[in-house]
């Protein structure tokens, strides 16, 4: 384990922007990618059951001997374990009251499919880190693989989407910086969009066993290209003294009646 004092150190100076949330580019044999921090017992447990060993292991001087950190640190090269003191490693936390370890990785690149056969989620310009976050914890719930991010949506793998997805990362296939409307090219099931306009209700509505849900920016909803291409839009019925819904509560309602109209055909896995 290196021990690392100093506020001047190089490593220290990048770990501070990285957990401010800017991206750092890596190029990968799968194309470019992005490096991370995954703070948390949690993720970073989650990231070493799915992923291979992270870059660096950081922990917290105070924190290094309890049993959790010790447990994860077992699991890690001892070359890439790094200390800090704690006032040092607060000014990377993004956490109040954090658990004292973090861990420094580059986010996996899937291979995007060159047709779209089995059910995803869309996310079109979903700006709100924490929103993205819910949605991507939302979609791994309802048993979905694949989703796909549109370009000026919240980064997928920044620290407050990390949080909010709560290890959801690591068992989705997440595509990033995609171009919806192009995307359509290899739909190969129906788009499938939630809408107030020319649509009907969710629960009148015989859902197809494979299709593509969008969801749209949480002021403008789904661009209206992508709407026109829909196969079915869709809208959840409520009162009306309330204009809408959250776009992580509208997609959870609609993932999980998709998923209820075919669960006897497909088990819970």
């Amino acid at each position: 384990m290196k021990f690392i004092s100093s506020r001047d150190n190089p490593l220290f100076k990048r770990l501070v922007r990285l957990s401010q949330g800017r991206a750092e580019k890596v190029q990968t044999p799968q194309g470019r990618a992005y490096r991370m921090v995954l703070e948390g017992e949690h993720l970073c447990r989650a990231w070493l059951d799915h992923q291979s060993q992270p870059e660096l292991m950081i922990v917290s001087e105070s924190r290094a001997g309890q049993p959790p950190i010790i447990q994860l640190a077992g699991r890690i090269e001892a070359e890439r374990i790094v200390c800090f003191p704690d006032a040092l490693f607060k000014s990377i936390s993004n956490v109040e009251n954090g658990q004292g370890v973090i861990f420094l990785a580059v986010a996996p690149q899937p291979v995007r499919p060159q047709r779209i056969i089995e059910t995803s989620l869309w996310l079109d310009r979903i700006q709100d880190p924490g929103n993205v976050g819910t949605l991507l914890r939302t979609a791994a719930a309802a048993g979905i693989h694949h989703v796909y991010l549109a370009v000026g949506s919240a980064a997928a793998w920044s620290p407050k989407v990390l949080r909010s997805a709560q290890g959801a990362h690591f068992v989705l296939a997440v595509h990033e910086h995609i171009d919806l409307v192009a995307e359509c090219e290899y739909l190969e099931i129906p788009l499938l969009a939630t809408s107030l306009d020319n649509a009907v209700s969710l629960y009148d509505t015989q859902l197809p066993e494979q299709a593509v849900w969008v969801v749209g920016h949480e002021g403008q909803g789904v661009d209206p290209i992508l709407q026109k291409k829909a196969q079915q839009r869709v809208f959840i019925p409520q009162v009306p003294q309330v204009e809408s819904l959250n776009v992580g509560v509208a997609a959870g309602i609609c993932l999980f009646e998709h998923r209820r109209q075919f669960m006897r055909q497909k088990p819970l896995q």
